[in-house]
């Protein structure tokens, strides 16, 4: 499962640029068809948006506001499917939405859009808490011109954990993924169809020539570098979301809380996530090199806490409390006429000669974005069937043994929405000391070894910030746990004493840099500027791309 650049051959039926959820999710159907299918990623697998997002599959109620009636039709069937086929990892959450008078959306509107939410869901959802009973659910809401609220259901996943499980499903049933991998060239033959790509270890610096007739574009904002878009006016815009992560104490809420913000009406939301609380998110244009890691900003900070202070105005809550940030840049498609807000999630899809680019779209409708991407590279594939649609997009887990090591029933479903079939073997293999949650976390320390031996993890920030997500859910990057986390993996990864004193010096400057409040320690900001300017440098170099 750990092949590298060396292991792996020269001729393929299909190779695909990115391993975010879309990459991921075209990789899943490509390994269903029997084809032979590579997937490479410059970065860590999930490494972009695709672990930085929501964290929420949702129907999107936004965009019925927006007459965008199928892709909310889309979101929803796409929803209830996850939820079907997987449960643990993508589990329902439930949402309040407070009414007041003369502000945000009114109780009307609000019933007509979750009524059409019910429908195309199939079942009723939704209902409304008058005042009194809403404040004993929510006892600490801003009551002045509170009328109510709607209670509706939509969904959350661990986004990272969603795209390795896609990923290490296909490699299983015959497909390969390579991270740390980038493509350095597409070539093309005299009558400019594509013949192969040129692909190189980012880190060894080792290069191969592989041969293909079909590579799918699969790179999210980065897509324009492989191929510009064919219509003058129709150009990614990359928009920036940010999000803070408290303490449940500190933000206490069991369920989502979505309302209007107050200087500018976008909706924004908090709600348990993996023992913590998001609340999130902005919506900015990013006008940073996409090279650079994206972070949050302290004007994004500031307005994330407006909001806060607005609907929990009682609270005494501070940008000290929060544990980390997070920042993705979505790849919206735009003519540059709306709002960031305002702009479609939908996706397109682009065909040149054997190359295509699939980009746009959101997180819940994976799965449509692999069918539509590989819809238009079928002339360039083998005579195969495609994939059935009513299919299981992921392997049916087992039910808990009789051996269930004293787990609860949660914790088994969380390990086998994580995981799938191989929690079982997780478990078998932990030490009894092991099998116990992480402070603040949903997370076994058992998972730790787990994942380093069976994941690609090349380096200490894989592991804390995607593999498993301590990295963001504990005070300073999990820096207290670092000893520990050493002690259990240092068996399963080929790190001397010097590399392990690297590997722990740029993870905690990568936290500092990306996932720390700004403003925190700044005398740290040097070094971490100057760390990651050497880095982006090398990387920016893997952006000289001739197709």
């Amino acid at each position: 499962m750990n092949e590298t650049i060396k292991d792996i051959k020269k001729n393929w039926d299909l190779i695909i640029i990115g391993g975010g959820i879309t990459g991921a999710g075209i990789l899943r159907e490509t390994v269903r068809m029997d084809l032979n299918v590579l997937l490479v990623e410059q970065q860590d697998f999930a490494w972009g948006t695709s672990s930085r997002s929501s964290k929420l599959v949702h129907g999107g109620l936004r965009y019925l506001k927006e007459g965008k009636l199928f892709l909310t039709r889309d979101s929803i069937k796409e929803r209830e499917r996850l939820l079907k086929e997987a449960p643990g990892l993508v589990e329902p959450l439930g949402f309040m939405f407070p009414v007041y008078k003369g502000r945000g959306l009114g109780k009307w509107s609000l019933e007509a859009g979750l009524a059409i939410y019910d429908v195309i869901a199939k079942k009723r959802q939704h209902r409304f808490y008058d005042l009194e009973e809403f404040v004993k659910l929510e006892p600490h809401i801003d009551r002045k011109g509170l009328t109510g609220a709607f209670h509706f259901f939509d969904a959350q996943v661990d986004d990272a954990r969603l795209v390795l499980r896609l990923i290490l499903e296909s490699i299983k049933s015959g497909g390969h993924a390579l991270n740390y991998t980038a493509v350095e060239k597409i070539d093309r033959n005299d009558r400019g169809e594509v013949t192969g790509v040129i692909i190189k270890d980012v880190e060894t610096h080792e290069t191969k020539e592989l041969s293909t007739g079909a590579v799918i574009n699969a790179t999210g904002c980065w897509a324009e570098k492989l191929h510009p878009s064919p219509k003058k006016k129709l150009h990614l815009r990359p928009l920036r979301g940010g999000h803070m992560i408290f303490p449940a104490g500190v933000v206490p809420v069991d369920q989502a809380v979505s309302f209007s913000h107050p200087s500018d009406k976008r909706s924004v939301f908090m709600f348990p996530w993996e023992g913590s609380v998001i609340v999130g998110t902005t919506d900015l244009d990013h006008k940073e090199d996409l090279s650079t890691e994206p972070v949050i900003t302290e004007e994004e900070i500031s307005y994330l806490m407006e909001g806060l202070h607005t609907i929990f105005p009682s609270l005494d809550i501070s940008p000290d409390d929060c544990l980390s940030t997070i920042a993705g840049v979505r790849p919206v498609l735009s003519e540059g006429k709306l709002e960031p807000s305002q702009e479609s999630r939908e996706h397109v899809v682009w065909v040149d000669k054997g190359l295509i680019t699939i980009t746009g779209g959101k997180l819940t409708t994976f799965r449509i974005l692999a069918f539509d991407a590989l819809k238009a590279a079928k002339p360039f594939l083998p005579p195969v069937e495609p994939p059935d649609a009513d299919e299981p997009g992921f392997t049916q887990s087992s039910m808990i043994p009789e051996q269930d090591m004293g787990l609860p029933p949660e914790t088994w479903s969380n390990l086998f929405g994580r995981y799938g079939e191989p929690a079982n073997n997780l478990v078998r293999e932990a030490a009894l000391k092991d099998l116990k949650v992480i402070p603040g976390t949903r997370t076994l320390w058992a998972e730790l070894p787990y994942v380093a031996k069976n994941e690609k993890v090349r380096h200490l920030a894989d592991l804390m910030l995607r593999r498993v997500r301590i990295g963001l859910l504990t005070p300073n990057g999990g820096r207290e746990h670092l000893g520990r986390v050493r002690k259990l993996v240092a068996p399963v990864l080929p790190w001397d004493r010097k590399r392990w004193k690297k590997e722990i010096r740029d993870y905690l400057h990568q936290w500092e840099y990306a996932h720390s409040v700004p403003g925190v320690k700044p005398e740290l900001d040097g070094k971490v500027k100057a760390l990651y300017n050497n880095v982006n440098n090398g990387i920016k170099k893997l952006f000289n791309l001739r197709s």
